[in-house]
């Protein structure tokens, strides 16, 4: 009876262990990302099990089509009002690592919001942004603010900002949490030997804090920009894409593209590009970083 060696089985029950995990890899993973690459070359409603070849005719029409493509227009906001978190988050991260009496506390408050349902907190702030009986227009005018108050979801200039704002509402302190591990992680000794050197708070928070946060930066600014480009839910609850469009994101016109329009070839292309966008920000972004740390 042959006997096994020990390395061998060693590797037999490696391979077991990882036999499951990569078939569920492959199955809901890879498998519909090459199924979804595919769909984006044809016109395929959904249904009829016949699909007709396009090429590049969806990819076309996405650049081409201000309808689809302009959309990421209505993302501006909400990519600089994160950008406005990170740096508001970097700020509170600081203060709430300092010897705070109470700062426990507003830890646990500033990260509350992210722990609530998206939907839930969407549908709170639609008693906030209310035209008539919401809470915004009714502290404005309690402090005598009259000529600010407005429809804020019905405005199509404010639509994409009031909704941005709410994000940074709830992740604001899901990021603070982030910076203030990675500040706790930095030496005390470098601290105390910039102050023997005569450094100020700004010097040290500039010339130390910064470059220390700087991997964790860039990874939250990463989520940040990628969930501007994927931002669904928001709109979706609180305005339905209006008024007249101007609150539509790329993925809401993905998701309407399929599933209202049974357009699933030119849905797929759009997804492939939503993810092409996002490869294309942290190519840029690490390109960005080592270049500064170069």
């Amino acid at each position: 009876m042959s006997h096994i060696s020990y390395p061998l089985q060693r590797k037999l029950i490696l391979i077991s262990f990882l036999l499951i995990p990569l078939a569920l890899l492959v199955i809901f993973t890879y498998y519909p990302a090459m199924r979804l690459v595919y769909l984006s070359f044809t016109s395929w409603d959904g249904i009829s099990p016949v699909k007709e070849w396009l090429g590049l005719g969806n990819y076309i029409e996405i650049f081409t089509n201000p309808d689809l493509f302009g959309v990421f227009l209505h993302q501006i906001p909400y990519v600089l009002i994160g950008i406005i978190q990170n740096i508001v988050a970097i700020v509170f991260a600081v203060i709430l690592n300092s010897k705070l009496r109470g700062r426990n506390f507003f830890r646990v408050m500033l990260f509350l919001p992210f722990i609530m349902n998206a939907v839930a907190v969407a549908f709170m702030f639609q008693y906030v942004f209310d035209t008539t009986n919401g809470s915004l227009n009714g502290l404005l005018g309690l402090v005598g603010l009259e000529s600010w108050q407005q429809s804020w979801l019905g405005n199509a200039s404010l639509v994409n900002y009031a909704l941005a704002s709410i994000g940074f509402w709830r992740f604001m302190g899901y990021n603070m949490v982030i910076y203030l591990g990675a500040l706790q992680s930095i030496p005390g000794d470098m601290y105390e030997a910039a102050r023997i050197d005569g450094a100020s708070r700004f010097q040290m928070l500039w010339s130390l804090t910064i470059p220390n946060l700087t991997p964790i930066i860039s990874l939250n600014m990463f989520l940040t920009l990628s969930g501007a480009l994927a931002v669904f839910d928001l709109p979706f609850v609180l305005t339905k894409g209006g008024p007249a469009g101007a609150s539509e994101t790329f993925l809401f016109k993905t998701i309407e593209t399929a599933f209202q329009f049974n357009n699933y070839g030119l849905a797929s292309a759009m997804s492939v590009v939503l993810l092409l966008f996002t490869a294309i920000i942290l190519v840029v972004q690490n390109l960005v970083i080592n270049r500064k740390g170069d």
